[in-house]
């Protein structure tokens, strides 16, 4: 039975008992930042369990993606060397919110494994566990199910506390007891029963758990029972596949066969059994499934775990012999397989093999380099690797630790980390940003949801349910103190789906008794907004009756933006194409920005063309309709949902006229013609494949209009022009000239020198045998003008090293050439590099010549006088 089968089985079999088919929501957790990455099956139903949000079904199945490669969860070390470790994994499972219990959740599981109508299973492979104390579901295994009390195991606490076989979502909160199924592989495979000291082996696997919340521990550790006990099952695609198709690795799976042949095509690598070709068919999904929902290379957060997915996979392709971009012409076999099941791979699969093909180029560019360096070192007979290589790796190619260390490992080397932590600075806060994911704590309440009554007035009474100050529950705040106020309804809107939360005024008896100023409005749970600010004057209490007023001016000019944004979106669509699809945006009073799909930047005419949709759109004067229906309806009726984004399900549509209908929870104005004008004030790239246009609307549009019109009159003023002649005539004749000018000076400049090339050599110094080190300041000298006079001091050096710093206004320019003989021993871009850091700046190049440029001149003598101690 293949992967495929598999997942439309357990889906069809649960829908078949009652459940509603939920589809997998995105890997990026745009609700929970908690969470780097989705990484179980209840992770989109987390506040259905706590209670703080209700649906309209109480049993549901999913097949969910999930990813753990960073964070608390990473498995990327030991992905490619075990028989099960994988960075994206899909994870089978239904769930009961107070509906079914222990009975019906076992009597589930057992039915779908064993019966001859679904996987057909032998039952005396299968064995079972329970938590040591958990009675109830050991006595329905044993006298509902039939299963020999023998096969029955109970698992106890491990030493220092947790266990196996009970799960809590955190340090206080729900929790319960698990029951697992284990498949037996065989005598043939070493490896022992659960709570035996071989149970790491391979000879008995799980491949299904059963979590019964019932369970809430409080922060004294008290257990008390919950009001609607729920359940919560997995079941790792991968591993039952395995088993169904008699395989002991999931390696050898069908989907991974067909995606190791391809890797094995690609890279010639005819040895099926490569861990290397493992890790290729591994990280293929999960780069290519974290693109697809909206997460792109970077170097820090998210982004930065995804560019190290695929550096390993791109070192272990060079280990196969690869010296050019191949990793990304395995999507379309991963396509092929998973496409089906998950659409987004068809949709973004143009974005995904260009994100990972330039991210190859990049990281090629740097990684020969790189291993040579990494491979001295460990042919050296170290037993470590210094701290201060690995941040050279680091700083200077761009390799990740854990990738030196993965290199390292296999050579049975470990890395100097103290040494390296002491080396990076500010560049390891950076590497390590995804940790901030992991550190965010929710406030503690246990109060009512918050009625929200913003989107049609801008002042409610209320009563206050919770303050809270440093962090913790108080029961008042007094003025001079910032905290958070949390209401029973407020007309506050919480930041949510790109749009800024409220700012305004909390208050008793109009501000003479109580006066809160609020600064930003933000969930603590779901609806349940977290008023942030400072009391001003007076006091207040839990239980106070309040008046909440949101600041209207900032309201309104945020949804004009908001609003505008839509517009954009489809006027995107017209003018660039379908693919450009949203990638992020951020909505406030100020001006909208939004990111967008496109791999090259917009022409002029282009942005003009938007500009003229949108503006027409406005000048429509369309009235903005706003209606609550099922996720399924809006859909059917041609709204224009943003993938990766939560949705319950009931929606609110948002249709402006016959042009734009999207999904949307955030406010807006009532016609369209509220907007008054539009302009894009910026377009640029992001990163790989994603660009950014930043517009304004209202009244910072017509300031925009007006400052530039009196630029345009100053400027004709001057040119003593017309404003139709300015740019043609004009300014186009002025930079003409100027062009002309700057020429002649750079040719005059590069003549002076060459005449007195040989008086500046008398400056050189020995650096090595007949090797000399010439080091020159030549200001106000351009940088092609450098990099020729580099090229002629290099010939009649001979054999030596040439560094030339340069202030050209505000700015440095530095240029490093090194004659070929020597290129083994000096690396230009090395040596670049360095002086670069001194004058706030970056640079690199060939190992011959090397050009940085950076911000502060007045280091530049001490970056010539620094030139001459690191060279020598």
């Amino acid at each position: 039975m293949q992967v495929n089968q598999i997942r439309n089985k357990f889906i069809d079999f649960f829908r078949s008992k009652g459940h509603e088919a939920v589809k997998s929501s995105s890997l990026i957790p745009h609700d929970d930042p908690t969470l780097l990455f989705t990484n179980a099956g209840m992770n989109q139903f987390k506040d259905t369990f706590l209670g703080l949000e209700k649906r309209d079904y109480t049993r549901a199945v999913t097949a969910q993606k999930c990813v753990r490669a960073g964070g608390k969860h990473n498995d990327l070390e030991n992905v490619g060397y075990t028989a099960r470790h994988h960075t994206f994994f899909e994870m089978l499972g239904n769930f009961s919110f107070g509906d079914y219990f222990k009975t019906d959740a076992i009597k589930y599981a057992w039915e779908f494994l064993t019966s001859p109508e679904w996987l057909n299973l032998p039952k005396d492979k299968l064995y079972v566990t329970v938590y040591h104390t958990d009675d109830e579901a050991f006595a329905i295994w044993n006298k509902e199910i039939g299963i020999d009390a023998k096969r029955i195991i109970r698992i106890c606490d491990k030493p220092g506390g947790g266990s196996d076989n009970f799960w809590q979502m955190g340090e206080t909160g729900p929790c319960g007891p698990c029951t697992e199924i284990f498949y037996d592989h065989g005598e043939g495979i070493w490896g022992g029963l659960p709570g035996t000291p071989e149970e790491d082996g391979d000879r008995y696997i799980e491949i299904w758990n059963n979590v019964f919340m019932q369970f809430n521990r409080d922060e004294q550790g008290n257990l008390h029972p919950l009001p609607k006990p729920s359940v919560d099952t997995g079941m790792g695609i991968e591993r039952i596949s395995a088993v169904l198709q008699h395989v002991h690795s999931n390696y050898e799976i069908d989907l991974f066969v067909n995606l190791i042949n391809s890797a094995s095509a690609i890279t010639n690598c005819t040895d099926k059994n490569n861990a290397s070709l493992k890790v290729l068919a591994d990280h293929i999904r999960s780069v290519s499934f974290l693109i697809a929902d909206g997460a792109l290379p970077s170097n820090d957060g998210r982004g930065y775990v995804l560019r190290r997915i695929i550096r390993r996979a791109i070192r272990h392709g060079y280990k196969l012999g690869r010296r050019e971009p191949f990793f990304y012409k395995l999507v379309a076999t991963l396509v092929t397989e998973m496409g089906d099941a998950y659409p987004e791979l068809i949709l973004n699969q143009e974005l995904i093999e260009k994100t990972i093909q330039q991210e190859e180029e990049r990281f090629f560019q740097t990684i020969e380099h790189g291993m040579t360096l990494l491979h001295e070192q460990l042919q050296s007979n170290i037993k470590q690797l210094s701290g201060e290589i690995a941040f050279k790796l680091y700083d200077t190619y761009g390799f990740p630790l854990d990738l030196t260390q993965d290199v390292c490992r296999e050579h049975e080397i470990t890395v100097d980390i103290e040494g390296f932590e002491k080396h990076m600075a500010h560049q390891r806060e950076m590497a390590k940003a995804a940790g901030k994911f992991k550190m965010s704590d929710a406030l503690e309440y246990s109060g009512c949801e918050t009625i929200f009554a913003g989107y049609a007035a801008t002042s409610c009474e209320a009563k206050v349910t919770a303050l809270y100050y440093d962090g913790l529950a108080v029961n008042e705040l007094v003025a001079g103190q910032d905290g958070i106020i949390v209401l029973d309804n407020t007309v506050f809107y919480a930041e949510s789906g790109g749009q800024v939360g409220d700012s305004g005024t909390i208050a008793i008896n109009g501000g003479a008794s109580c006066l809160f100023e609020v600064s930003d409005t933000q969930k603590i749970r779901a609806a349940v907004h977290g008023h942030s600010g400072k009391l001003s004057i007076g006091s207040v209490k839990v239980g106070d009756k309040v008046v909440a007023t949101i600041d209207l001016h900032k309201r309104m000019a945020t949804a004009r933006n908001h609003s505008v944004t839509h517009l954009l979106h489809k006027a995107l669509h017209e003018v660039v194409g379908a693919h450009a699809t949203q990638k992020g945006s951020l909505v406030n009073s100020d001006y909208t920005r939004f990111d967008f799909a496109n791999d090259k930047g917009l022409s002029q005419e282009q942005v003009e063309e938007i500009e003229r949709i949108v503006n027409h759109v406005i000048m429509q004067n369309y009235q903005v309709q706003v209606a609550e229906m099922s996720y399924d309806d809006a859909i059917k009726n041609g709204a224009m949902a943003l993938f990766g984004e939560k949705y319950g399900d009931k929606v609110r549509v948002v249709k402006m006229g016959d042009f734009s209908t999207e999904l949307c929870g955030g406010t807006h104005i009532s016609q369209t013609g509220d907007i008054g004008f539009f302009t894009i004030t910026s377009e640029g790239g992001v990163a790989n494949g994603v660009r950014r246009i930043e517009a304004i609307t209202g009244e910072a549009a017509l300031k925009r209009m007006q400052a530039n019109m009196a630029i345009l009159d100053k400027a004709r003023d001057q040119l003593k022009a017309q404003s139709n002649d300015i740019v043609n005539n004009k300014i186009e004749s002025l930079i003409a000239d100027n062009k002309t000018l700057a020429k002649e000076i750079a040719e005059l400049k590069a003549k002076l020198a060459s005449s007195q090339a040989d008086k500046l050599l008398d400056q050189a110094t020995a650096i090595a045998n007949n090797a000399k080190l010439l080091v020159l300041r030549m200001d106000n000298t351009e940088s092609k003008t450098i990099v020729e006079l580099i090229d002629k001091f290099k010939d009649k050096l001979g054999s030596g090293v040439v560094v030339i710093g340069a202030v050209n206004g505000e700015r440095v320019n530095l240029a490093v050439g090194v004659t070929k003989d020597l290129t083994n021993q000096y690396k230009a871009g090395e040596i670049v590099g360095k002086l670069a850091t001194i004058v706030g700046g970056k640079g690199g190049g060939r190992p011959d010549l090397a050009q940085a440029g950076g911000t502060d001149i007045t280091k530049i003598d001490q970056v010539l006088a620094e030139a001459k101690a690191i060279v020598k």
